[in-house]
C-alpha cells in the first residue's frame, strides 16, 4: 500500500511555496494562450495522421450528400 498522505503533504508544501512567489496555483487561462499551446500539437497530429486529407474527404462527402 502506498503512503498517499505523505505525498499529499509534500505536494501541498510545494504549492504553498509556489504561491508565495505571486503565481496563480489555479484558475483559467486566456483563450489565446490555450490556443497557442494546442496549435503545435494539432499541426503535428494533422501531419502524422493525414488529418487534412480526412477533413477534405469528409467535407466533399457532405457536399455530395447535400447535392452541391
Amino acid at each position: 500500500m502506498s503512503d498517499t498522505a505523505t505525498r499529499t503533504m509534500v505536494r501541498m508544501q510545494g504549492r504553498k511555496a509556489y504561491a508565495a512567489f505571486g503565481a496563480r496555483s489555479s484558475g483559467t487561462r486566456h483563450p489565446l494562450v490555450a490556443t497557442a499551446m494546442v496549435l503545435p500539437l494539432a499541426a503535428l497530429l494533422v501531419v502524422a495522421f493525414g488529418g487534412w486529407d480526412a477533413v477534405v474527404t469528409q467535407a466533399s462527402s457532405v457536399a455530395v450528400m447535400l447535392g452541391r
